[in-house]
Order: C-alpha cells, then structure tokens, then sequence
C-alpha cells in the first residue's frame, strides 16, 4: 500500500461498529444516487480498484456493485465531508443503483412538502 493510500484510509473515522456511510452522487447531474456502508477494506477497494465496493450489514460480506445486476459504479472522485465520517463517492452509474431497479433508491419516495412552524421576524 502506498503511504497516500494509507493516509487516506487512516483519516477516514468510523463508527463504533467500523463503518462509514458512503453517499453515492452521480458525477455529472450530481443526483444522489444511494447510501451505502463501507469498511476500511471496502474502502481500500474503492479507492484502488475504480469500481465502488460496500459492506453489507445483513450478509456480512464485501458486494461490489454491479457484479451480480450490470449496474456498475465507476469511481470519478471521493472525498470526506468535515469530520471525515461520511464519504461522499461521485460516480458514472451504469444502469440503476437501486436494488429494486429505479435510477435512484429515492425515485417515489416523496414525502411531500414538510412545513416547520417558525417564529415570525
């Protein structure tokens, strides 16, 4: 590993359970795409080999995107938010990034609009 490589990795913080929320962004309309959940190696993954590699909580094992459904996840850029807790991972999407095969794993899913009672100025 190349020392880039590790300080990269060494600055992302992870959660008690060893994992860091990805936000995956389409890199060119900048939809976002899907939320995923990455390990230091799923991360390690990501970062070196060009296609986005995730954890699963449920299986508890790597799955890379696109190995099973097609619908790849070609990395463009990476990057930590403030705290370095959150991933943010633009991407060229190939096909849907949704496991039940809309674009998005947020097509539908409006709330609606949400009122917040504020004080008058």
């Amino acid at each position: 590993m190349t020392n880039e490589l590790t300080d990269q990795l060494d600055a992302a913080v992870f959660s008690d359970n060893g994992l860091l929320p990805a936000v995956i962004q389409q890199w060119d309309t900048h939809e976002v795409l899907m939320l995923g959940w990455m390990n230091r190696e799923a991360l390690r993954r990501t970062l070196t080999e060009g296609r986005v590699t995730f954890w699963s909580r449920s299986r508890q094992e790597f799955w890379r995107k696109g190995d099973t459904s097609g619908h790849a996840q070609y990395v463009q850029s990476a990057a930590f938010d403030c705290d370095s807790d959150t991933l943010l991972v633009q991407v060229d999407q190939v096909g849907a990034a949704c496991h039940t095969g809309t674009h998005t794993c947020f097509d539908g899913r409006d709330l609606g609009a949400i009122t917040m009672d504020r004080p008058m100025e």
